[in-house]
């Protein structure tokens, strides 16, 4: 899927949060969108969910107007919003259910994604009962479950420690490979921003300030690369003005 904003306002009627963003989200990349608290991060995310119309300007999904909600678009927060009456299998079961997907089939399919999230195991636990990094496996298999064409995600690692945060930023790259889904992935950790995305876009001041290639390959031991640290320092330098 491709998202294209041109001259686009975004935010709500009494309170608009980014002005005039002209960006190109090309299909299967994973943009990463950094920046300060309150700068339009997670407007930008939900205005591509459809959940908020732009104020001005243009927003376009596959150079069709974005309009509303859409099941090929699905949206992970930082809190998993898992129903917790629902087992792990069933919650990843739900979004098949509402494409019409017959029992036997989303049970498959779902059994399926939580082996591949690392969750077998544990598919017919409630989600109280288990911890929070598997809340989030099971969100992600969730997510992709239904096969979408975009997934928007919130801050979904912001709440794991960080031995639990890296292993789930590798299972994302992971389970990603061959799916074709383009993903838009807002974080505060310039780190994780610059390890998952393939291009980074920092916001500021109301404003899409800059979009950044990411150097490849992608490999966490690569602090030495000179272009990842001259790139670093200068997302770093962008939140801090």
């Amino acid at each position: 899927m491709r998202f294209t904003l041109r001259s686009a306002t975004l935010g709500r009627p009494d309170a608009s949060a980014l002005a005039d963003v002209d960006l190109e989200v090309a299909p299967g990349e994973i943009l990463t969108v950094v920046g300060p608290s309150g700068c339009g991060k997670s407007t930008l995310l939900r205005t591509l969910a459809g959940l908020l119309p732009p104020l001005a300007g243009e927003i376009s999904q596959d150079d069709h107007p974005l309009v509303g909600p859409a099941a090929d678009r699905a949206l992970v927060f930082q809190e998993d919003a898992l129903l917790p009456w629902r087992t792990l299998r069933a919650n990843v079961e739900l979004p098949l259910a509402i494409q019409g997907l017959p029992r036997r089939q989303r049970g498959e399919q779902a059994d399926a994604w939580l082996d591949r999230v690392g969750l077998a195991d544990r598919a017919r636990q409630l989600p109280h009962r288990v911890s929070g990094g598997q809340r989030q496996r099971a969100q992600l298999a969730r997510a992709l479950a239904a096969r979408p064409r975009a997934v928007l995600m919130d801050e979904p690692f912001g709440a794991l420690d960080a031995q639990t945060r890296a292993g789930m930023q590798d299972l994302l790259v992971e389970v990603l490979r061959g799916t074709g889904a383009t993903v838009v992935f807002v974080t505060h950790d310039v780190d994780e921003a610059l390890f998952l995305g393939d291009r980074v876009a920092l916001l500021g001041s109301g404003r899409l300030t800059a979009v950044r290639d990411v150097p490849r390959p992608r490999d966490r031991a690569a602090h030495d690369d000179p272009a990842r640290g001259a790139l670093r320092r200068d997302v770093l330098t962008s939140l801090s003005t």
